[in-house]
């Protein structure tokens, strides 16, 4: 009678020991399950995808325009809330360039400035236009190679690197953060003279 009693104790304690391992397992794969899903849903409401600013330049070649004998009298940047901006000015009427991200070489010598420029993307600028007069003479203080701009606490710009000027054509390595979208506009004035303005986004999306 007591040996009953014993085994019927020891019966009803395993059953209570096998019923709450099974509810810590389960409440233990509910935790973990909403904690993955809370994890999701924050990372789906940061990436929106988003064009950045409304940006939809994209990072491809843009070609335009014919040569000029108007010269380059100046180069400088400017700070913005979405983009950077490069602006090569000239005494005259210029529409010509050929802007993409490549290597860029010196004009007449063909040294690859890519060595030369900081940044981790380097953008090809050639100007449709000399940076010399009608003798020759240049229109601009720059030399090959030169640095021209100073771009401390620019979000994309890192460099501007003048790289020459020959048989009607003018070079600049512009080193830029990484590739990303840029724009090219062409603007009249200020009086006679006219501008090619080179706009380098931020970012790509918000």
């Amino acid at each position: 009678m007591r040996l009953s009693r014993t085994l019927a104790a020891l019966t009803v304690a395993c059953a209570v020991l096998l019923t709450t391992a099974g509810t810590t397992a389960t409440a233990g794969t509910t935790a973990t399950t909403g904690k993955t899903a809370t994890a999701g849903t924050r990372g789906a409401a940061t990436a929106t995808g988003e064009p950045y600013c409304g940006i939809t330049w994209g990072s491809g070649d843009k070609v335009a325009g014919a040569l000029s004998d108007a010269p380059l009298t100046e180069v400088r940047t400017g700070r913005h809330d979405c983009f950077d901006r490069v602006v090569f000015e000239f005494d005259g009427t210029v529409t010509g360039y050929s802007i993409g991200y490549s290597e860029t070489y010196t004009e007449g010598e063909g040294l690859a400035l890519s060595p030369y420029t900081a940044g981790g993307a380097l953008l090809r600028v050639s100007l449709r236009a000399p940076a010399y007069d009608d003798e020759h003479l240049a229109t601009v203080p720059y030399r090959v190679g030169d640095h021209v701009a100073n771009v401390l606490r620019y979000q994309t710009l890192r460099d501007v690197v003048f790289g020459g000027s020959f048989e009607g054509y003018s070079t600049f390595a512009v080193g830029v953060r990484a590739r990303l979208p840029f724009r090219v506009l062409v603007l009249a004035g200020p009086g006679t003279h006219s501008r090619i303005v080179l706009d380098v986004a931020h970012q790509w999306q918000q």
